[in-house]
């Protein structure tokens, strides 16, 4: 353990901190990341500190191991204060273990010891620290506010009972937090004192005063009964209270969600329902210009026709008398000199005719050209 002259531990009383007879902390608070001084390294006790605005412990060594004064070398903590204390994890061999009833483990987590009688010194908000009194269970904070611990509190770094009533001279101790938050750094400051449950501890007059109601004028949490003054200096609902909505809050938030669902169902189906026609037009596009061209064929093929029929035969007045006898079908003769005419010079208009697919010949010329075509 840290112990420093009696002279010094009285020159540093005022501060918010101090040296004696240990260093100081905050209760149950999460450990900093120490030194990176090992086991069997040298340190130094004297550099061991709470940090400027946190007030959390830092020493020499690393955050499994103590700086002993008397060897003045790091070695591996003997207690631990939390169940999960930083540096170890849960499978570790060497985790220390935690104090029984009657003891505590100091900042330094070097050894337990036994609780501290009132007027001892303690460390910084280790309330933890002091003996209980005998009625704990009527002054003991159980609202997890951190108002005392079993009826006890550390008090400027020293042990007393929260025992005083209304009208009763007490104590406060105002300490200054740093606290980072959206705004940037500013400070909190803490006060605390030795009132029973329901009061409070006066700055000013150093009188236990009760504990102010909802809408009264406040100058600190700890005088309102829900440990809440608000920045319009009166006190206000706690925290940690439940905060009911109304039912219209309720039915909005359901109109809100069932209105986005079913408008992105709506949204979609116009969108498709766009894309559906665009695609529609295009087939109807594609068929029109296909019907189009399938005119212009069938009037392609008539035209040939026709000037098929219209040419001039050998001493003939009529082409029809030619091409066809008194039954109606081709004679032997007329059909000499258009297969003559076919198989010396191929025309490539009745070609594309005669590999057509269609089946729409007017009559049997095509089809019989394409019989004598085979012939050949």
């Amino acid at each position: 353990m840290l112990s420093l002259p009696l002279t010094l531990v009285s020159l540093l009383l005022p501060l918010p901190y101090f040296l004696a007879p240990f260093s100081l902390t905050l209760p149950g608070a999460l450990l900093v990341r120490a030194g990176t001084a090992n086991k069997d390294d040298a340190c130094s006790v004297q550099n061991s500190r709470l940090q400027v605005g946190t007030y959390q412990f830092w020493s020499d060594c690393n955050s499994v191991t103590f700086c002993n004064a008397t060897t003045n070398k790091c070695q591996l903590r003997g207690c631990r204060s939390d169940d999960f204390p930083f540096g170890y994890k849960p499978t570790d061999s060497h985790l220390p273990p935690k104090c029984q009833r009657g003891e505590f483990c100091p900042d330094e987590e070097d050894a337990c010891q036994p609780l501290l009688p009132p007027d001892s010194a303690c460390q910084l908000n280790r309330d933890d620290e002091c003996e209980a009194p005998p009625n704990f269970k009527e002054l003991a904070d159980e609202s997890g506010r951190g108002l005392n611990f079993n009826g006890s509190v550390c008090i400027k770094n020293v042990c007393m009972w929260a025992n005083k009533t209304a009208g009763d001279d007490c104590v406060s101790e105002n300490t200054p937090y740093t606290v980072y938050g959206r705004d940037g750094e500013f400070i909190d400051i803490v006060s605390r004192g030795n009132c029973r449950l329901g009061l409070y501890c006066d700055t000013q007059s150093l009188k236990c005063l009760a504990e102010k109601a909802i809408g009264a004028a406040c100058t600190a949490d700890k005088e309102c009964s829900t440990w809440n003054c608000m920045t319009s200096g009166v006190c206000g609902i706690s925290a940690s209270t439940p905060r009911h909505l109304g039912i219209w809050v309720y039915v909005v938030v359901a109109l809100g969600i069932f209105g986005g669902m079913f408008g992105t169902l709506i949204g979609l189906f116009i969108m498709h329902r766009r894309q559906r026609d665009v695609e529609r037009e295009k087939r109807v596009q594609y068929w029109r210009e296909q019907h189009a061209f399938h005119q212009n064929l069938t009037q392609m093929r008539e035209a040939a026709r026709a000037s098929i029929l219209a040419l001039p035969q050998n001493g003939s007045s009529s082409a029809r008398s030619t091409l066809y006898g008194r039954d109606g079908a081709l004679s032997d003769e007329s059909q000499a000199p258009i297969l003559q005419h076919a198989a010396t010079k191929a025309s490539g208009l009745r070609h594309y005719m005669s590999d057509d697919n269609s089946s729409e010949y007017d009559d049997g010329l095509g089809m019989q050209n394409r019989k004598v075509g085979n012939r050949f």
